[in-house]
């Protein structure tokens, strides 16, 4: 596959996600942790790029505190690549602001906003969706991905498709009807038999003048200010001036700002992914492979009894972990944090996290 002049990608880095608690921390967000054979989801995600960018078209947008970390496992990115975001302000924002620093960059700029966070099993057929998103986006449409539940999931946001679009041999694309933001079980259920209905993945694909007008149309004043920082964009983002701007953005994702009000916007099903947005400790037992009793073990010294369907996870070898008649359990074992819980309650992590936060426990965040 060879790579196109003008499609650029932007990987959004900056989250500071406590959801893989204790081990995910403000200073080590999911995205760095090296859990998937000595790998981070942030290094898998820029691997699985190749042969679709060149390097010098791959942009990160993260916060400053974290590019030392993100540009050490991304050595052949060049630094000036980094968008910094002076503090969150959503996606939209982000978004926004890649949207118009490429544009400086290269009018005819296409950019495929993309996670780097998420685990994709199938790279080739990623690549081959990127190159058709390349190619509808050529409509003058933004380009959604959708992904085919494998399951009724509550957490995650759906899309309805409507009338065909596009369509070819290998290429077909759909209207999309509506937005719907983790539903009800009965409504996921329902979501799970409609082949109309497929998850948002969170990733989007657009020409950089098309977005930044639905922007100018729904956002004006996020547009506004953007328009205001352009002449700094690419050139100083830790000023006082690009600071005190950017501080005044109304926070808001790009699913909310832009994508359930547009009138542009077309999904690309994308069932042959494998994707996972690994929400969770619980979601690492659909990506990683277990051993013969069904344990997935990382990074521990560890020795089981009758012990299966588990996962044991240690920042260290040097203490030896025992487990005896463990079943459907989780065990994250770090320097000054142990988290045991049953598989399937790993979501509830957002308790133990508002809890710290609470209690001014804010040294184990």
């Amino acid at each position: 596959m060879t790579t196109n002049k003008n499609f650029y990608a932007v990987i959004m880095a900056g989250g500071g996600g406590t959801r893989l608690w204790p081990l995910s921390r403000k200073a080590s967000p999911k995205q760095m942790l090296q859990v998937f054979n000595g790998k981070s989801l942030f290094e898998i995600a820029l691997e699985r790029l190749d042969g679709v960018f060149e390097t010098d078209h791959i942009y990160i947008v993260t916060i400053a505190s974290q590019v030392k970390s993100l540009s050490q496992l991304a050595s052949e990115i060049p630094l000036k690549n980094f968008l910094i975001e002076p503090m969150p302000r959503g996606t939209a924002s982000v978004v926004a602001m890649a949207a118009a620093s490429l544009k400086k960059i290269n009018p005819d700029a296409v950019i495929a906003i993309l996670t780097a966070d998420h685990f994709i099993q199938n790279v080739i057929d990623f690549r081959k969706t990127l190159k058709s998103a390349f190619q509808i986006a050529q409509m003058d449409v933004l380009v959604t991905l959708g992904i085919k539940p494998t399951f009724a999931s509550i957490g995650y946001g759906y899309i309805e498709s409507g009338e065909q679009v596009v369509t070819g041999d290998e290429l077909e694309a759909f209207k999309v009807n509506a937005f719907f933001e983790k539903p009800s079980q009965n409504r996921a259920n329902e979501f799970l038999n409609n082949h109309k209905f497929s998850w948002n993945s969170g990733m989007f694909i657009w020409k950089v003048d098309v977005i930044l007008s639905e922007f100018e149309r729904y956002m004006p004043d996020l547009y506004e200010t953007i328009m205001t920082l352009t002449p700094l964009l690419t050139v100083d983002h830790s000023g006082q001036i690009f600071s005190e701007k950017w501080a005044s953005i109304k926070p808001q994702t790009i699913d909310y700002g832009i994508m359930e009000k547009s009138d542009k916007v077309v999904v690309l099903p994308a069932s042959t992914l494998g994707w996972n947005d690994v929400g969770s400790w619980d979601s690492l037992f659909e990506v990683l492979t277990p051993d013969s009793n069904n344990n997935i073990i990382i990074n521990a010294k560890h020795y089981g009894i009758e012990s299966g369907n588990s996962m044991v996870y240690s920042t260290t070898q040097d203490r030896m972990i025992v487990t005896i008649g463990t079943q459907n359990m989780i065990i994250v074992d770090t320097p000054d944090a142990l988290l045991i819980c049953p598989r399937g309650d790993s979501q509830r992590i957002k308790e133990v996290v508002q809890y710290l936060n609470e209690n001014n426990y804010t040294q184990y965040l």
